[in-house]
């Protein structure tokens, strides 16, 4: 299995900028044991401000849903990926944060020349491109990005939930909390959870003790 150390997955930036249009990237779901992690891309307009951009974790859902809509309608270009179960599985989750990122820049209708991500890691581009710690809080395209990556994967679970509604989808939209241990224990995993995160590994190897 790949190495999950970050310096794996490192770009090293170069120290000055250059005039052209600026990407913003984030993801959403690296913790929670199951779905896919998803990223976002967003290149946004100037000309267009958007008000009451942060980072997603800081905004309330119907804040993010109303900021979801208007980013998609203001910004000059955006793109949403993911990277699914099974590649989480094959890759770890952060080999397959770093594919989503990627995808999510290479899927841009417009090429930016620098790419600003959230955190201290770097997908492997062929763009300029710099991490920010708490990029989401700092640059308006990478909140941008955030809230488009996380409304996406919330809505996805909220499907899930109507697929598998005893394991409390959307509630906790695939954390790891008690109702969803307990969950997994009784019920054993779903197609949808990360077989190579230990939880879902224990109560898989549990659950095939039940009779």
């Amino acid at each position: 299995m790949p190495s999950k150390r970050c310096s794996d997955t490192q770009q090293a930036g170069l120290p000055w900028d250059v005039p052209g249009l600026i990407a913003g990237v984030d993801e959403a779901g690296r913790g929670p044991l199951a779905g896919p992690v998803t990223a976002a891309a967003v290149i946004l307009d100037d000309r267009q401000p958007i008000l009451g951009l942060a980072d997603s974790k800081k905004l309330t859902a119907r804040q993010r849903d109303q900021l979801f809509d208007e980013i998609r309608a203001k910004a000059l270009c955006y793109c949403i990926a993911q990277a699914d179960v099974e590649e989480i599985d094959r890759l770890n989750i952060l080999q397959a944060t770093m594919l989503a990122m990627q995808r999510a820049v290479a899927g841009l209708r417009l090429k930016p020349v620098k790419v600003l991500v959230d955190g201290n890691c770097l997908p492997r581009l062929p763009i300029l491109a710099e991490a920010i710690v708490k990029g989401d809080d700092k640059v308006a395209a990478i909140s941008a990005a955030s809230i488009l990556a996380k409304v996406t994967r919330d809505r996805l679970c909220d499907d899930m939930h109507a697929r598998w509604p005893d394991y409390g989808f959307s509630q906790h939209k695939g954390y790891g909390t008690a109702a969803h241990l307990q969950a997994l224990r009784v019920l054993g995993p779903t197609p949808w959870h990360r077989q190579s995160f230990a939880p879902v590994m224990q109560a898989a190897a549990q659950h095939k003790t039940i009779p």
